[in-house]
């Protein structure tokens, strides 16, 4: 099953389903047919789409919204917040090509602060599903639930099967391990999949964490890994501010913890446009990448 088919058999199965664009339907090609009028294109307004799906949910409706993630969360962030966020309506955003995904477009297309961005409004639920097969799993919990949810989509083919069922605020332990534990979500799953299986191989106990729910997002597991691992690794194609990193940092100040902490992350810049795994190696998140840059801090941080 796609994205589109599960879309299409939750809209048919449940009429207060509508499905909005704002002139992207990559993802929703076929719903016109299928939909009629509960399909709507408002061509490039991403603005005037997230005020129209607020009204429609003050009418009971579940507006299931698509647009570029760049777009989606910076030109309409008002929208978002104001009419969406305040209300607490249960308007669902799917946010394409976002992170390293968007690889071959320039900054003014790269969305690498969305999760900063709509963690921050009270209400918005958010969530970072590693490849299709998870994003099939999370999707009709997320569209079943009240509250306004904004999710980064990934239709990327999966690399492991995801066996745990999504429940929102659940984080999906892959693997537990005392030398060191990474926590990653969205499309650098696989990568960290990879650094994993690479890390073992070299002798160190490993631990994997898809952190596909970011808000409400697992406390408890979060804080179970950081007492548990010499080293807790953050992996995210995202500014190093306010993504999964400062989200860890919360958690621990939060509950007076402290652990040993080293973020992937963007660090004030935007990445070097390019193909996907160009961008990869170019900004050091290959697998083998990061592999060799955790087996040197871990060879810092034991001598030390």
């Amino acid at each position: 099953m796609t994205y589109e088919e599960l879309l299409t058999q939750t809209a048919l199965a449940d009429e207060r389903v509508v499905v909005m664009t704002a002139e992207n339907r990559a993802l929703v090609r076929n719903m016109p047919q299928n939909l009629g009028n509960r399909f709507v294109d408002t061509g490039i307004t991403e603005q005037t789409m997230i005020g129209a799906a607020a009204g429609l949910a003050l009418r009971g409706r579940t507006p299931v919204v698509h647009a570029l993630a760049a777009f989606l969360s910076m030109r309409a962030y008002e929208f978002i917040r104001t009419d969406v966020g305040i209300g607490n309506l249960p308007v669902k955003l799917s946010s394409f090509i976002p992170g390293f995904l968007s690889d071959g477009n320039g900054p003014t297309h790269q969305a690498v602060e969305d999760i900063a961005l709509m963690r921050g409004i009270p209400n918005m639920q958010v969530f970072c599903p590693a490849d299709e097969q998870d994003l099939l799993q999370m999707l009709p919990s997320i569209w079943a639930s009240k509250s306004p949810s904004y999710v980064r989509i990934s239709t990327r083919p999966a690399t492991y099967q995801h066996k745990q069922p999504f429940e929102i605020g659940c984080a999906e332990v892959v693997s537990r391990g005392s030398d060191v534990t990474i926590l990653v979500y969205g499309m650098l799953f696989e990568q960290a999949l990879i650094a994993a299986n690479f890390l073992r191989h070299d002798g160190y106990s490993v631990g994997l964490v898809n952190m596909r729910s970011l808000k409400p997002v697992d406390e408890a597991v979060i804080l179970e890994i950081c007492a548990s691992s010499d080293l807790v690794v953050t992996v995210e194609d995202h500014f190093l501010t306010g993504g999964l990193y400062s989200i860890v940092a919360e958690t621990l100040l939060k509950y007076r913890k402290t652990a040993h902490v080293h973020p992937f992350a963007l660090k004030g810049k935007w990445y070097k446009p390019g193909r996907l795994n160009e961008v990869l190696e170019h900004e050091g998140f290959t697998g083998a990448q990061l592999a060799r840059a955790i087996i040197e801090h871990l060879v810092e941080n034991l001598a030390d």
